[in-house]
Parts: C-alpha cells; structure tokens; sequence
C-alpha cells in the first residue's frame, strides 16, 4: 500500500504525500522502526518495517509529535530582553517564536502574566498589546509554531479581575491558571534567603525589611481571597482549562480541587503532589529542573516526583529546549522507570490533551501532522527538522 502511494501518478499540480521512512517513530506507547505517510496535514498511516522507494529516509532518526508546551514565560523576555528596555512587539513575538520551534515545540501557550504581586505598571500594560501582536502575526502566517495564550492571573493584584475579564474572551487565550507570589509563601518559601536579597540590593535593616513584608504579605493575601474566586469563575464560565500554579501545602491543593481546578502546575513539595494525584488533578513539572538536576527555588526536585509516578505533563517555564532535552534523558536514567515513549508523551500528548487540543501530541492516523526530527549525539538530542502540518518549517 505505501508503495503505491509513492509511486502512483498524479495529475499536474496534484499534492505529493510525504513519506518518511527508515524513523525510529516514537509512538504513544513505544518506539517502531518504520514508515510514516502524510497527505494533506494529517498522517495517513504509520507502518513498521522497512523504508519504502521515494521515502525521505530518516537513517535511524527519532521521528516524535511535534512538542506542545502548556507554560512558557519566554515572550515576556524577548519585550524585555533587558530591565526597561521594551522591544517592539512584533520583533519580539518573531524572535520568541524562532525560539520556540528551534526548541521542537509546535504549540506552544505563551504565558503572559495578568496583574502582578508588585507595583510593576509595565507588564500590566504590556499584555493587551503581546495578544494583539501574536493574533496579528498568526493570522499573517508569520509564526512558524502555533501559539495560543496561557493567562497566568496574579490574584494579589486588585487590577487582575479586570485585565483578565478584558481578555479572556480573546481567540487566542485557551488556558488560565491561578497564583499568588509572596515571599514565604508558595515559591518563595526561604525567607531569610529573600530578606538577604533585598538587604544587599537596599542596604535597609533586617527588622525594617521583616516589618515591610509582614505588612505586605497581609495587606495582598487579604486581596487573593477576593480575587482569586473571581478569576477561577471567569475561566470556569468558558470551560477553559484551569491550573493552580505553586501548590506547597496540603491546603493549596484542597483549594484549587474544590474550585474544580484540574491540574496543579509546578507543585513546590512532595507533599502537594501527593495531595494532588489524590484528589486526581493532573501535575506539571518543570523541564527545566531535570535538565538543572534540581529546583531553581529550592523546592523539590521533579526527578523525586518522577520516581513517584507524580508527573503527568512537562512544561519548559523558562527554557524552550528544555522539553526535548528532559524527555531523553527521562528515558536514559536507568533509575526511573520511563521509556521514550512514556518520556515523550509527557511533552506531546498529555499536554495537548489536558488544553482540549485532541487533534495532535501523537502519531497516529488521523493526527495532524506535526512532526519533529530528532539525531542524538553523545546523549544529547538535537533538531533536524520540523514540519506543522504536513509543511517543513525548520
């Protein structure tokens, strides 16, 4: 059969399949060695065994799903590249963007963050604009991944409600999460670590610092309890995705579950991971902390999560490359118990699947097809190729 879809003559100005052969195609489940056919953006059929004539041969390359990344803070850099220097936003979005398929991701949810926990003015102002940018961009076929927006809604600010109302509705937006970053509370659980920080930037004392973040920190958390309820109901209201982010207590899992969050993002301890896969939410870990070998925060360790069957999806955070990289070497410890295949769904299908994107993430017949090359050289996996629908675009 896929002979003849090789070979078979075709009229003038007819569509050619592509067909790739000799992959090692990382399925679902486990890795083939086969070939794949693609006509019209989607995948036809997926066959083990050897290459077909007129196939694009892979030579033993890793075929994957082209990478879904739920959580990137990466947009937000390329407006910033340096404290107050705004970039234009068109420039950004095509920088961002040559980033994140550099990185294998083919959907990606840019982050942006709604309302902040300081009186940052700039990046309430900058997100209408980041929405507009990327909307504008896409729609002019200027963006080689497909790009959609994560609201990351800050509840200490009072201004979130109103940002996030503003914009929820936006074609773009398909996934919101809650969070709330005070000093000694979620993330950012060192204390003395954080005065530390500001006594060396101030050169204030330490019981002045102590008094201020006391202030602040009841003065904000008194905020969150008004309007944390209000953005969980605006994203419930449109069924949108909902993912409370930095879950470090017990009672920060119980909460987000009995607002009918379903995925806690980047859980702080084992304990909030625990609690999590209890009350059934699906957990996201950061890409990053395997890569790192650790928490950049101090706070646990995705690899201890691993061990505990307590990671369901991987986002890159911060690094765009980092999903690619966390999956291989996943699947090289010997330590944990993940196979490529268990490694790579982790940053393809069960992401797709938790954002409502059920037409990709896996190779599979009917899937679109967005697919990635992958070599490897001494452990390390690198990029060769991507396609997004059928059409090469690294």
């Amino acid at each position: 059969m896929l002979m003849n879809v090789v070979s078979e003559s075709r009229e003038p100005g007819e569509k050619v399949p592509l067909v790739i052969g000799n992959a090692r195609i990382v399925l679902a489940d486990e890795v083939v060695h086969g070939t794949v056919v693609v006509e019209d953006g989607r995948i036809v059929s997926v066959e083990a065994g050897s290459p077909v004539a007129g196939a694009l041969d892979f030579s033993g390359d890793y075929l994957l799903p082209g990478l879904v990344d739920i959580h990137t803070d990466h947009f937000e850099k390329h407006v910033f590249p340096r404290p107050h220097v705004r970039w234009d936003y068109m420039r950004a979005a095509l920088s961002h963007d040559a980033q994140i398929i550099g990185g294998g991701v083919t959907t990606v949810f840019d982050s942006l963050c709604v309302g902040v926990s300081s009186e940052d003015s700039e990046r309430a102002a900058i997100l209408g604009p980041m929405i507009d940018v990327l909307e504008r961009a896409q729609a002019a076929g200027m963006l080689r991944a497909e790009h959609f927006v994560h609201l990351r809604c800050e509840v200490v600010d009072p201004r979130t409600p109103e940002l996030t109302a503003a914009n929820i509705d936006r074609p773009l937006v398909r996934v919101v999460s809650v969070m709330e970053h005070l000093p000694g509370i979620r993330q950012s659980r060192d204390m003395d670590a954080y005065v530390n920080r500001l006594q060396k930037a101030g050169g204030e004392s330490e019981a002045i610092i102590r008094d201020r973040i006391a202030q602040m920190v009841a003065e904000k958390s008194d905020i969150g309890r008004t309007v944390r309820p209000e953005v969980v109901a605006l994203a419930r209201a449109r069924g949108l995705p909902l993912l409370s982010h930095d879950d470090t207590d017990i009672e920060h899992v119980d909460l987000a579950a009995d607002e009918g969050v379903a995925i806690s993002e980047f859980p702080c301890t084992l304990e909030a991971a625990r609690e999590a896969r209890a009350r059934s939410m699906l957990i996201v870990g950061g890409a990053p902390n395997i890569v790192r070998g650790g928490s950049q925060s101090g706070n646990v360790a995705v690899r201890d999560l691993l061990e505990e069957r307590l990671i369901d999806i991987l986002a890159s955070d911060y690094v765009p490359r980092s999903m690619l990289d966390a999956a291989f070497l996943i699947a090289s410890d010997p330590a944990l118990d993940y196979d490529l295949a268990a490694a790579v769904r982790m940053v393809t299908k069960a992401p797709a699947e938790a954002a409502g994107l059920a037409d990709r993430g896996e190779i599979a017949a009917g899937k679109r097809a967005d697919l990635i090359r992958v070599g490897e050289h001494d452990g390390h996996p690198y990029l060769k190729a991507v396609w997004r629908k059928g059409h090469r675009v690294a």
